[in-house]
């Protein structure tokens, strides 16, 4: 799915999204989630952080259907977690 950016942007884009990908956190996420994945073979979705159990890839994306709207200053797993 493109956002039509321009060859600049798309460039500056790739190397922030490349730095995100690399971080510490998104390695020990990445094998995580691997292991996870080879453990329970019969997850045919993803690995849900925040509820520990398995999800289709739909469901868990936008905060189980309650959209993205309300993550602003102050967001946190733990006060999504309360609601």
């Amino acid at each position: 799915m493109s956002q039509n950016l321009s060859p600049k942007a798309a460039a500056a884009k790739k190397k922030r999204d490349l730095a995100y990908a690399n971080t510490h956190r998104r390695k020990r996420m990445r094998a995580f989630n691997q292991r996870w994945h080879r453990a329970n073979p019969g997850c045919n979705g993803d690995y849900d952080h925040k509820d520990g159990r398995c999800k289709s890839v739909s469901a868990n994306r936008g905060n189980d259907g309650k959209g993205t709207k309300r993550e602003g200053k102050g967001f946190t797993i733990e006060t999504m977690k309360r609601t």
